[in-house]
């Protein structure tokens, strides 16, 4: 079992109209409703590559029991979500289908008390004893301290459960003091905790500062993985155009999934680069197109780098 968390879930709501323009009227083509939040999307590929998962979060109001019934109908997840007084908050997508663009609108989620951050954490440790892996993902609600992620990277590690971190900024600066076995930024997050922008040089940074794995996603440019063991990096085989939205997500559910079945790093970055490539391929936002992922599976190039300097 995987374990993936997710502490400011939400209601995605999708909606797809001819031509976004300000200042308008837009009628509205198509609507789609689910369950998300980082650590949910991952847990939804996951459990399509047939990996049992249990995501655990916070949900409540109207919106949390949509977000519960929701969860109960999807095949091979297991809801642990903790229920709080506050709403769990929605998110908005506006597709463009002229362009392709996407615009989104997330609201901040309830404000979490004390009493239901400290009933979080039991719930968590008692998850942990039962599984091989956690992703710690997304952004902290209202309420939470920022170091939150830190004190449950130090509980999955003194359960030795291998961790992966995704999240930002300084949520990220205090999580990766606590030495997860992998963080995923992207280019923007990881030069806001380094101060570099050169990419080779700021993933052997961020390695210094606590992580033992950085997995830099540089977008339509694949992943550059810096581990241990080396370094990597992992190319889609030709630049893709459609939605983006949980194609990150879809290579954390890449990268915890190679993480358990034992892959070696170049194999676990192939199928993380196809899974997000094909999700960006895919007519529905975070979601993979299952026949595009078994096809770029065979034609991402990885190759072995030299170290930074």
């Amino acid at each position: 079992m995987i374990l993936t968390v997710t502490l400011n879930t939400a209601l995605d709501i999708t909606y797809r109209v001819p031509s976004l323009r300000p200042h308008v009227s837009h009628r509205v083509t198509e609507v789609t409703e689910r369950p998300g939040g980082k650590g949910v999307n991952v847990a939804r590929v996951l459990a399509a590559l047939g990996h049992p998962v249990t995501v655990t979060g916070f949900a409540g109001g109207t919106t949390g029991r949509e977000v519960h019934e929701r969860l109960a109908a999807t095949p091979g997840v297991v809801d642990a979500l903790v229920p709080v007084s506050g709403a769990t908050r929605r998110t908005v997508a506006v597709v463009d289908e002229r362009t392709g663009d996407t615009t989104q609108l997330n609201e901040p989620g309830p404000v979490i008390t004390p009493a239901e951050w400290s009933a979080f954490q039991d719930v968590y440790g008692d998850l942990l004893g039962s599984v091989s892996a956690v992703a710690l993902c997304g952004s902290l609600p209202p309420g939470l301290p920022v170091g939150a992620y830190a004190g449950l990277v130090r509980t999955a590690r003194a359960a030795n459960v291998p961790v992966l971190l995704d999240t930002s900024g300084e949520a990220l600066r205090r999580g990766i003091a606590a030495r997860p076995d992998i963080i995923k930024p992207n280019a923007d997050e990881l030069a806001e905790l380094t101060g570099a922008h050169e990419p080779l040089r700021a993933t052997q940074d961020a390695r210094r500062r606590g992580a033992r794995t950085v997995v830099a996603s540089l977008g339509a440019d694949g992943l550059l993985a810096h581990t241990a063991e080396g370094l990597w990096r992992a190319v889609p085989p030709a630049r893709v155009h459609g939605n983006p939205t949980g194609a990150g997500d879809s290579a954390v559910a890449g990268l915890l999934s190679g993480l358990v079945e034992h892959l070696p790093w170049p194999d676990r970055l192939a199928r993380a680069v196809a899974l997000s490539t094909a999700t960006v391929l895919s007519p529905t936002a975070g979601e993979f197109d299952r026949t595009a992922y078994a096809e770029l599976l065979e034609r991402v190039a990885v190759t072995r780098e030299a170290s930074a300097a």
